[in-house]
This record gives structure tokens, C-alpha cells and sequence, in this order.
């Protein structure tokens, strides 16, 4: 998409005008839960250069994986660190409060989620990845806390799937065969599912639904950027 768009990385690809990193560091911004603003990609420093940067923000370079680079965040920076993409160009304030006032005591990691009737209503063409369990299909949303030293228990365990993401047998043994088999034969709510991954990191693991279908959509095709654009041209002003 940013060869299409003649940008030089993904996150400076136009929406509806404006790059979809800047929009997201802008919903970031502007809301008061949020402290220090670390942009972590390739060339970040490049990166911020290239765009108007939002006051208060800095860059770091990206470790060679998700995984790692969030390793390498909570190392420098500590807890809370809230984690988000670029690409996630419908980011709101709104979304942000939502969440946060969510991940409270006693997690040490969190994920958002949207469910499908909440997509699916707004918008039912959309085509989105779903997790499937026992009380139905959610969507992640692209945003993760970390709220504790604890949390690391977790991203050492991302960073050994991703390690054996070529394997697939590895990984399934990773993530534990009652965990597995319960999910695929969908005996799992998400509660328990929270629940079984969290006894395999050594934490407390939590999830908060997000009430906005918009906090489910990101740009990863063009058919999303379509949505998308069309979206912010709807919305309310402001």
C-alpha cells in the first residue's frame, strides 16, 4: 500500500488527506490519560521528520519483530505502557478513556476487543478477522496495556511464538494442548480463554470490550482505506 501510495513507509499513507500516523498521534495527544509519545519503527527518527510532528513526541528505532520492539519499549520506559499501531487511523480520545479507565487492578495485561454484533451493525460488508469462542466471534482492536513489571511474563511468550511461527506444531504446544483444543472446538468463552492463557505466562490477563465499532478497523488493505476514508467523511465535526 505504500508503493501504491507513493509514500515511503506504510504509516505516512494518506487518509482522507492526512498521514494515518499523525492522526493516530494526534487522538493520542488529546487525551489526558496519555503521557510520553514514543513513535518505534524503522528509521522512526526519518519517519517523524518527514511529518508535523505532535509536541511531546519521540522516536525509536523498531527491534526486528513486534515482539521485540515492545520488549526493547518496556525496558527503556517501563509500566504503564499503552501500545497501539500506526495504522490505526480511527483512534479516538474517546476510545482511549474507554479503555484505560478499563484496565484496572488486578491485570497485568490488557487487550480491547469489539464484538461482532457491534462491527457487524455499523458496518456489514466489513471484512475483519475473528476470533471465535463459546459466547461469539470478537475483532482485536489494535490497543494493549501493560500494566505491570509482570506484563514482560507476556511479551516473553509472544516473542517465543512469533520464534516458532514457522512451526505450527511448536507453537500449539506453546500455547498449551487443553487451550487449544478447547478453543478450536469453540468449549471456550473469551473469560476462560483470558483465563487459561493467563495461567500460562504467570499473570493476570484481562480484556475490555470496546463499544466502538470503529476501534476494530485499521488500514491493511485498500478495501479498508475505502471504509475508512469513508468513515472520517461522515463523522460528526470534531
Amino acid at each position: 500500500m505504500a508503493v501504491a501510495a507513493g509514500v515511503a513507509h506504510k504509516a505516512l499513507l494518506p487518509v482522507a488527506g492526512v498521514p494515518m500516523l499523525l492522526r493516530v498521534l494526534q487522538a493520542l495527544r488529546a487525551s489526558p490519560e496519555i503521557g510520553r509519545i514514543v513513535v518505534a519503527a524503522q528509521g522512526a527518527d526519518d519517519l517523524l521528520a518527514s511529518i508535523v510532528v505532535v509536541p511531546g513526541t519521540i522516536g525509536r528505532d523498531a527491534a526486528g519483530s513486534p515482539s521485540g520492539t515492545v520488549a526493547t519499549m518496556l525496558e527503556e520506559f517501563g509500566t504503564p505502557l499503552l501500545v497501539t499501531t500506526a495504522d490505526h487511523a480511527l483512534l479516538t480520545p474517546s476510545m482511549l478513556s474507554w479503555f484505560v479507565a478499563r484496565c484496572s487492578d488486578p491485570a497485568d495485561a490488557v487487550a480491547a476487543v469489539a464484538g461482532a454484533q457491534t462491527i457487524l451493525a455499523a458496518y456489514p460488508d466489513t471484512r475483519r478477522t475473528w476470533l471465535r469462542f463459546r459466547d461469539g466471534r470478537v475483532s482485536g482492536c489494535n490497543l494493549f496495556m501493560f500494566r505491570t513489571d509482570r506484563a514482560t511474563n507476556v511479551v516473553e511468550f509472544w516473542r517465543s511464538l512469533e520464534h516458532e511461527r514457522k512451526r505450527p506444531l511448536s507453537m500449539a504446544w506453546l500455547v498449551g494442548p487443553v487451550a487449544l483444543l478447547a478453543y478450536m472446538s469453540r468449549l471456550v468463552t473469551l473469560g476462560m480463554m483470558v483465563r487459561l492463557l493467563g495461567r500460562r505466562t504467570g499473570t493476570m490477563l484481562g480484556v475490555v470490550r470496546m463499544p466502538f465499532a470503529e476501534a476494530a478497523i485499521d488500514v491493511d488493505t485498500p478495501a479498508d482505506l475505502i471504509l475508512v476514508e469513508a468513515i472520517i467523511r461522515t463523522a460528526p465535526a470534531g
